[in-house]
């Protein structure tokens, strides 16, 4: 089947581009990955490569002619394949009249001990590119693709956003800002707020998930604005992989040469007997609460389980938290850790550490503590130990696809063990974050389009949105010193920043961590407001292998909390400026 090449959409903003120069001409064979033509957008001037093998039988824009997006510009098929039709559509889309037979180029038949190397599976595939999954990464993967002039699909069997945009960080967000403004309320007075009566101030929760609703609704909207903008072609159902280049979509079965896995993860139970009775849900559940419980025990103590822990205490219910580690979010700093922990008991949370849920009863959770047997009565259980890889309608071993601990195996270039199929996000496994996914997706995308390029894991921030919020990246003070031996910390508490002070929230402080040798920066950790929106900085600075004296000699604007960067960084460097 002829391939029809079209003028590659390489920017958002991108309507139309000026071919340059054709590195092939007609009748010339073409093998995948060679420079194939050259285009000028508004911003450059780059190759782009052939996606298959054939001959360049057709040339419908000569050089320095501009076309818009997605118009055809060439045909590409066998030796001996009749054209006829595309050429004829093709030049109707671009408002031309067919040319006379004799003007086409041919090419003299190879002879018959040595037959023209076929057409590549790309020229007789419906798509370029298969996504499945519309998630974070999913979706991105679809658009960057597009964007770089693949023939793009996507496959997605509920909504566009995936559990982020539905079931995660957009609607927990969502929550914990009306939790915030609750706060707001109650504490108004002390900023010169009278008249405004604060120990009456409620939370309705039917009017909280109305407007979560409508900010996920609007959102997963605009994915999918996106995704038709772009010319990406929607698939709603579920995706099931017939093999390397098939997929089968309800009725439907397409094919493809390069194949997006991004079906992302599933909620993670622990395997403990439970009562039926029980009130017994799961953070998909708990994020539609139209009533606050009055009491109710979390299992676990990460991520999730703080989050939903932090929400509901400030809202009324009390709260336990039942954790098996020997701390709750392990994956933080543990000067940190133990801050956000003493926030949460002064809030009336209840914290057991080091706790082995043994069962659920019908009126309590029971566990093991220290070798001792205890119990919590409770008439709500919130299952939050984390989430696992959702590998549902993927035959791994069928498809010989590795998979380790139940996540598909990828390189740093997110290709599995096949040469055809990537997957992306959560379904592999490494970093189960929104912004993870969708940089993967376009590490992906750029290599299966020539581009190289590598995935870096190690600056990869993460967020947790209490009130104080928390934000990090890079090796913790433990990590560091394992990894560095002696290394140079730097802290500085947000009671002595004026934007803190004037907020009224003054609680947590910046932690910098440097290596000894060239002071370079090796993880940052911030406890304090704006946190999650100030880390970038530091993700940044990492990337550029920056040392502490850079950041403390970057101005930063006054007052702003942002301040506390180059005041820990000055501390690490045992230069404090603003605090002893």
């Amino acid at each position: 089947m002829a391939d029809i090449i079209i003028m590659p959409k390489l920017g958002f903003n991108m309507s139309e581009g000026k071919l340059v120069t054709w590195h092939k001409k007609e009748g010339d064979a073409i093998k995948k990955g060679e420079p194939l033509f050259s285009i000028e957008t508004d911003k450059t001037t780059i190759d782009i490569e052939a996606t298959g093998d054939g001959i360049l039988r057709k040339i419908l824009l000569e050089e320095g002619e501009k076309i818009p997006v997605t118009l055809p510009i060439a045909i590409v098929a066998g030796t001996d394949e009749n054209i006829d039709a595309e050429l004829a559509d093709a030049l109707a889309k671009l408002g031309k009249e067919a040319e006379p037979a004799k003007s086409e180029v041919t090419t003299a038949a190879a002879p018959a001990s040595a037959p023209a190397k076929p057409v590549s599976a790309v020229s007789s595939n419906d798509f370029d590119i298969i996504v499945i999954g519309g998630g974070p990464g999913g979706y991105v993967a679809a658009i960057k693709a597009a964007q770089l002039g693949k023939r793009t699909a996507i496959i997605e069997e509920d909504s566009f956003g995936g559990v982020c945009l539905n079931r995660g960080c957009i609607p927990t967000k969502v929550l914990l800002r009306s939790a915030e403004a609750l706060k707001e309320v109650k504490e108004s007075e002390k900023f010169g707020v009278t008249g405004v009566p604060a120990e009456s101030a409620r939370l309705d929760m039917k009017l909280v998930q109305r407007r979560k609703s409508g900010v996920v609704s609007q959102l997963v909207g605009g994915v999918n604005g996106l995704l038709k903008a772009n010319g990406v072609s929607i698939f709603q159902g579920t995706g099931e992989i017939l093999d390397h280049h098939t997929i089968k979509v309800g009725d439907h079965i397409i094919t493809t040469e390069y194949l997006i896995i991004a079906t992302g993860s599933v909620v993670k139970h622990l395997p403990v007997p439970a009562d039926p009775e029980m009130n017994l849900i799961t953070s998909n559940e708990a994020l539609n609460l139209t009533e606050i419980p009055e009491n109710i025990v979390i299992i676990g103590g990460g991520v999730i389980g703080i989050e939903f822990a932090y929400f509901l205490a400030s809202i009324g219910s009390k709260v336990t938290v039942v954790e098996f580690l020997d701390r709750i979010l392990p994956m933080v700093d543990e000067e940190i850790t133990d801050q956000v922990s003493a926030m949460l008991k002064a809030m009336g949370v209840t914290i057991h550490t080091g706790a082995k849920v043994t069962a659920i009863t019908k009126h309590a959770v029971e566990f093991e503590k220290a070798g001792n047997p205890e119990s919590v009565e409770t008439s709500s259980v919130l299952m939050a130990v984390g989430r696992i890889p959702n590998l549902s309608g993927i035959d791994c071993q069928g498809l010989n696809i590795k998979t380790e601990r139940g996540a598909i195996v990828t390189d740093l270039t997110l290709k599995t063990s096949v040469d055809n199929i990537y997957a992306i996000g959560d379904v592999n496994g490494k970093a189960m974050l929104a912004h993870t996914a969708s940089m993967e997706a376009v590490i992906a995308v750029e290599n299966i389009c020539g581009h190289a390029g590598k995935m870096s894991y190690d600056t990869i921030p993460s967020a947790i949105y209490l009130q104080p919020e928390i934000a990090c990246v890079g090796l913790t003070e433990a990590q560091a010193k394992a990894k560095y031996g002696k290394v140079k910390v730097g802290k500085f508490p947000l009671l002595a920043n004026g934007k803190a002070k004037v907020a009224g929230e003054e609680r947590g402080l910046i932690k910098v961590i440097v290596e000894p040798q060239f002071h370079e920066v090796v993880g940052v950790h911030l406890y304090c407001i704006h946190a999650t929106d100030m880390i970038a900085e530091a993700v940044l600075a990492m990337n550029l292998e920056s040392t502490a004296e850079e950041v403390a000699k970057t101005i930063h604007p006054h007052p702003t909390v942002s301040e506390v960067y180059h005041e820990a960084f000055h501390a690490a460097l045992d230069q404090a400026i603003h605090f002893i």
